[in-house]
């Protein structure tokens, strides 16, 4: 329904239209378009500005939704995948672009206005993330049985202070480094360890947390990284899987990860960086 609103009155505004500009922001968790619009030679004042504003807005909802259908749910599954398996999904992300927020607008030069217009993929209210994850039973965290044997179903970690089993830091989070393996953002990745146990899903998360903050953060470099804390533990990807979505780490690394996160819950709490 949603395109069919948006086709109509793009083709009664395309001749008032000049471009798009649209971008997923995965550091800061938004996706913003740019619109821009003319009006025709016959209006002025503040009719002409009203005109150009409208088609500003309607190029800024076209550029929003083509964007966000492309947006990766997971490592297999589109957003516009979601959307023609589900009415209820469809309308949903409909009134998630419909709700986009103005935050910013401005006459240029020419008689051209630019509206630039914003939605969060992650947020309570009005979200990308509220419409298309499902809301499922936490499942509980898997925990390390032995520094060699992997790790199975979930147990509470408990060791001397020289054993292997034991948490060596107070960690505030979690940062995975993935640079130079071309990470692909999605909105609920995975960690799993080379056995492909999983270690951290959205399924092991409190689903209204998932909603507000998100799992991860993706930045480019350290001074991006303030989610994870001021002492976060950096764990090295050895490998992505799944279409390049989800990290891979060593055995060893993700029972430290378990272990670590079983003294201080930074993985319950989302605290969790990739760096790509």
């Amino acid at each position: 329904m949603l395109k069919k609103i948006f086709s109509l009155m793009i083709v009664v505004l395309m001749i008032f239209c000049v471009k798009v500009e649209a971008a997923t922001d995965w550091n800061n968790l938004t996706i913003t378009a740019t619109g821009e619009g003319i009006a025709p030679a016959n209006f002025s004042g503040r009719q002409a500005q009203a005109m150009a504003k409208r088609a500003a807005v309607v190029n800024a909802y076209r550029a929003l939704a083509e964007i966000i259908q492309g947006v990766q749910v997971n490592s297999e599954t589109t957003v516009s995948t979601m959307q023609l398996r589900s009415d209820i999904i469809n309308t949903t992300v409909s009134a998630v672009i419909t709700g986009a927020r103005i935050v910013d607008e401005r006459q240029l030069e020419g008689g051209v206005y630019q509206v630039t217009m914003r939605v969060p993929i992650f947020g309570i209210t009005g979200s990308l993330a509220e419409a298309v994850i499902p809301r499922t039973e936490i499942q509980p965290f898997p925990a390390v049985e032995s520094q060699q044997g992997g790790v199975s179903s979930y147990t509470v970690v408990e060791g001397g202070e020289n054993s292997p089993l034991a948490a060596q830091g107070n960690y505030t989070g979690l940062i995975i480094d993935c640079r130079g393996l071309n990470l692909q953002p999605v909105m609920s990745p995975v960690i799993k360890d080379l056995n492909g146990v999983k270690l951290y899903g959205h399924e092991n998360l409190n689903y209204d947390l998932v909603i507000s903050e998100g799992m991860v953060n993706y930045a480019s470099n350290m001074s991006e990284v303030g989610r994870a804390g001021s002492n976060p533990l950096i764990i090295r990807a050895v490998q992505l899987s799944d279409n390049n979505s989800n990290p891979v780490v060593s055995v060893v690394d993700g029972s430290r990860i378990l272990i670590e996160n079983g003294a201080s819950n930074f993985l319950n709490d989302t605290k969790v960086v990739f760096l790509r």
